[in-house]
């Protein structure tokens, strides 16, 4: 069965590290630049309803999700990722999954993002300031870049078995690892990410077959 989120019937505006005035069961997490040569270009983050999807414009980086979105043994999480608007420099998006402690110091989940130079990462957070790579920046021909208008579609998958994680990228699968030591831990809330100062992802289609 897929279990879709359908929690942004309005739009919202961050200003807060947690967003107190999300709606409903949707929580965002801001993660504010602090690299000076690097800033944010706006102090906000909007999620606004789109069709049967949703857009995110960043200023900071932004993670999203409901608690109540969670997965657990052998499971795929997809999302299909529209670039409406570029970055200024080469940013990524897409999805994070087996999640924890979000709201605090503490939090810890893994993500899969591509970026508008056609390149994806497998990373590793865990907590405010540390990740660790699983892959590193890697370009692939599956990964369609923005085009001349600056925008380009992705469809994403997350697909989570016994032994080994797949991630997929337009139905290729573009790296695998081994569910051992920090990619093994894929119980959890799954979500989204979005880095800073993108003007436009639209993410349709998000949700999980177990």
């Amino acid at each position: 069965m897929i279990r879709r989120i359908a929690l942004f019937a309005l739009a919202v505006v961050i200003a807060a590290p947690l967003a107190a005035q999300a709606p409903a069961g949707l929580q965002l997490r801001l993660d504010h630049s602090t690299n000076a040569e690097d800033p944010d270009d706006v102090p906000n983050v909007t999620v606004t309803t789109v069709g049967s999807g949703f857009r995110v414009t960043t200023g900071p980086a932004v993670t999203a999700w409901n608690s109540e979105n969670t997965a657990r043994g052998a499971y795929t999480l997809k999302g299909t990722f529209t670039l409406l608007e570029p970055s200024s420099h080469v940013n990524y998006y897409g999805l994070f999954y087996g999640g924890g402690g979000l709201e605090g110091d503490r939090q810890n989940y893994l993500y899969f993002l591509i970026a508008q130079d056609g390149s994806y990462i497998v990373k590793h957070r865990a907590g405010n300031e540390t990740t660790h790579d699983i892959q590193g920046r890697t370009p692939h021909s599956a990964v369609v870049a923005m085009d001349a208008n600056g925008r380009s579609v992705n469809a994403l998958e997350v697909r989570v078995g016994a032994d080994a994680t797949d991630f997929v990228v337009n139905g290729v699968v573009v790296h695998s690892a081994a569910k051992t030591g920090m990619a093994g831990r894929t119980d959890g809330i799954w979500g989204v990410r979005v880095n800073h100062v993108f003007p436009g992802i639209l993410v349709e289609g998000l949700g999980i077959t177990q």
